[in-house]
């Protein structure tokens, strides 16, 4: 059984990528980053729930970035110091204030997507985005592109 990390994919799609550009008489062939733990932002996705969660974080490796899944936020703390994360992402149903209060500590952008009815704490943090619901994942992974 072969198990593919992000950085092993990533490396495999460049490598590929530059095999067509070297086939190509007019391309160019542009050489593949070798660190990818500097060169990619890593995503965290805070979500409960499992297709959603596992759709945008198809959609954010197909755009290039170490998007990484967790159920809960504790699930998310307890890996701080494995992977820090750039930017995070949280479904904010279900979560309590003192919960997302942890992730704010951590000092990166954090995006919440809210739906109906919305938190009372939820003005209490300064989101770098609050999507509200219905939102597409092409819509949240525009917004992560921008941080």
């Amino acid at each position: 059984m072969v198990i593919w990390s992000d950085k092993s994919v990533a490396r495999t799609r460049c490598r590929a990528r530059l095999r067509r550009a070297e086939t190509r008489e007019s391309g160019t062939a542009q050489p593949c980053p070798t660190n990818f733990a500097a060169d990619v932002k890593t995503i965290w996705i805070i979500d409960p729930e499992q297709w959603p969660r596992a759709m945008l974080r198809a959609e954010l490796i197909e755009r290039g970035f170490d998007a990484v899944g967790y159920l809960s936020i504790s699930d998310a703390v307890a890996q701080l110091g494995v992977r820090f994360p750039d930017v995070i992402v949280i479904e904010l149903r279900g979560a309590t204030r003192d919960d997302v209060a942890q992730l704010f500590q951590i000092a990166v952008p954090v995006i919440g997507i809210a739906g109906l009815p919305e938190p009372e704490w939820l003005g209490d943090f300064k989101w770098a985005a609050l999507p509200r619901r219905p939102v597409s994942i092409g819509e949240i992974a525009d917004r992560i592109a921008v941080q």
